[in-house]
């Protein structure tokens, strides 16, 4: 599974980039504002930061809006990959920036419908939002179940993104299931690393080894 930050965050997008922890990044509007920075400064900065594919969000609803601002954020780095809204508008875009080489994410998914259509609109991604679709009552790791299904019976090559990630278990159950990648943002993905009985252990055996006196080089 590839781990993207989903964050805007140059900090904390650097910090975990050093781990070797970062495939990629996925940032939005509401992130570039948490960033307190411009569009094409973050995005420029954060694709020198990380080699993967950075996503980058069209704002524009119609075609030719979402083709100008593709044409933008594309030019700001090779590795920007083009974020464009589940709608018939963004999914002509998508089919248009894919004929050009461009990889796409397509956001706001919450069918398996709607990731079918992606596919065939020759998306890179598609980010179907679990926590989003818990929020309403239903069960988002069911819609990842279902476009992983989906995407087997025929083989696409969109991998399944999953986004709108709240807890370390949506992380296991989306690999559990054979999601291609998770974003999550920084503290979700820090707190992979933790369990109570790691934490006791090491206690133990450092209590230990203090007893010994010894040093090690």
């Amino acid at each position: 599974m590839k781990f993207f930050v989903d964050s805007a965050d140059v900090k904390e997008i650097r910090e975990l980039s050093e781990l070797g922890l970062v495939d990629g990044v996925t940032t939005n509007p509401s992130l570039i504002l948490k960033s307190g920075g411009s569009i094409a400064d973050v995005t420029r900065e954060i694709c020198s930061i990380v080699a993967g594919p950075v996503s980058a969000e069209v704002v524009a609803t119609d075609y030719d809006g979402m083709m100008r601002e593709a044409a933008f954020l594309g030019g700001l780095a090779d590795n920007v990959c083009i974020k464009v809204p589940m709608t018939f508008d963004g999914l002509k875009a998508c089919r248009a920036l894919t004929a050009q080489g461009r990889k796409v994410n397509v956001t706001l998914c919450f069918s398996a419908n709607q990731a079918l259509l992606a596919a065939k609109a020759g998306a890179a991604f598609i980010s179907p939002f679990i926590g989003r679709v818990d929020d309403i009552g239903l069960d988002g790791m069911e819609l990842i179940a279902e476009i992983r299904q989906i995407y087997d019976n025929y083989d696409f090559g969109t991998e399944v993104l999953a986004a709108s990630v709240r807890t370390v278990n949506h992380v296991k159950q989306a690999a559990l299931i054979g999601a291609d990648v998770v974003t999550v943002p920084p503290a979700t993905l820090k707190a992979l690393v933790k369990h109570p009985l790691t934490d006791k252990g090491l206690d133990a055996f450092l209590a230990d080894w203090a007893k010994t006196g010894q040093k090690i080089a």
